[in-house]
């Protein structure tokens, strides 16, 4: 079986390379997922695009967060034209709010270097935010809203991308777990998996937490990704109680179109297990009940698991694998995959097709953690 472009990994990432790819005229483009397409990370994931709320400095991953958060009104428009399919995208905002004095100081902290460095952030009292959101616990001190943020209905997202390439000629392969790269010299001609070899003149690793897992000839691909397990609950209350997308110090919820509110997320160091357990499902009770205690007279409607890929330092894994004439990467957004997406797409693709390199493939460079060709450890 042979194609153009081979994209080993079926999510959020894989999908929108793939359209971007298709879009600048890229023939033949195979998808192959070890499960089902659109179904681990990105299906898991709560869909907020919060650069701003989650912003802990002016650095090159904000800089790269923010430029992909800008993408995303053309790529929803995009996407409905193609597809037919809303992926829901809000952007009214979304809200940090402090319930202690601990949790104030620290909101105080924030705003100041926020406003300082001319981020689009607001500071509002008890009243204000209230006002903005009436079912909100009444002890709130304060909050920071920030205009800019906000969410996409991540599933639609997903579904939008997958019919895309039904509709375009990309092949999807399902349930074909990659486990080795084939080699002749520096050159990847393929991929073997469970099912079958695989030709390719291109091949693109999206990967997620299963990425150090594939083998590249006698070696393991030379990139260090762990999985962060993440829990989520959901409530589905009878009428809509929310209209943003609300953080608080232990946790956050999602409001969704139909009513449906997510609350999330754990962040836990267990390697591939995807167990729910109790006391992951307790503490994300225990983080919606603090920013809305109305809650707890509802019965959690959804649980349910993702593995998020990790890197040593917390930010992605962008553009060429050294030592490789046609390997290339674009893994370990962690918690960023739905936020990073269209530009991610975009910079891999300008690479790729049109050999445009984006700076962010120098700063995110998997180069930046190996020493001789060997990855370092966590």
């Amino acid at each position: 079986m042979n194609s153009d472009v081979l994209i080993i990994g079926g999510g959020v990432i894989g999908l929108s390379i793939a359209r971007e790819l298709h879009k600048k005229g890229v023939g033949r483009i195979m998808i192959v997922e070890r499960g089902e397409i659109g179904k681990e990370a990105s299906y898991a994931a709560a869909g907020m695009l919060a650069p701003n709320a989650e912003a802990d400095g002016l650095d090159d991953f904000y800089r790269f967060c923010t430029e992909s958060n800008k993408l995303y009104s053309r790529f929803a428009d995009e996407l409905f034209a193609e597809t037919g399919v809303d992926i829901e995208l809000d952007q009214s905002g979304t809200l940090y709010l402090a319930f202690t004095e601990e949790d104030s100081a620290s909101l105080n902290e924030r705003f100041e270097w926020q406003r300082n460095a001319a981020l689009e952030v607001e500071h509002l009292s008890a009243e204000d935010t209230l006002g903005l959101e009436p079912f909100i616990a009444p002890d709130i001190c304060e909050s920071l809203f920030f205009p800019g943020d906000g969410q996409v209905e991540n599933r639609k997202l997903l579904s939008a991308l997958v019919k895309y390439a039904e509709l375009n000629g990309i092949e999807l392969r399902e349930h074909t777990e990659i486990q080795t790269l084939l080699l002749d010299g520096a050159k990847i001609t393929g991929a073997e998996s469970n099912t079958g070899k695989f030709r390719a003149d291109l091949t693109i690793l999206a990967t997620g937490a299963w990425t150090s897992l594939i083998k590249l000839g006698e070696a393991f691909v030379p990139v260090k990704v762990k999985p962060v397990r993440g829990q989520m609950i959901s409530f589905h209350p009878a009428e809509k109680l929310f209209h943003k997308v609300i953080y608080s110090p232990k946790g956050y919820i999602v409001p969704r179109a139909d009513g449906k509110i997510l609350v999330g997320a754990t962040v836990e160091d267990a390697g591939f297990d995807m167990s729910i357990t109790e006391a992951g499902v307790e503490q994300l009770r225990r983080a919606a009940l603090e920013i809305a205690p109305g809650l707890g007279s509802l019965k959690i409607s959804e649980k349910w698991v993702g593995l998020r890929p990790f890197a040593m330092d917390g930010l992605p894994y962008l553009g060429e694998i050294p030592g490789y004439v046609n390997l290339f990467i674009a893994t370990a957004h962690y918690r960023n995959g739905i936020l990073l997406a269209p530009l991610t797409a975009k910079i891999m693709a300008e690479r790729i097709v049109e050999d445009k390199a984006s700076e962010y493939m120098k700063i995110f460079s998997p180069q930046r953690h190996l020493i001789n060709g060997n990855v370092y450890s966590f």
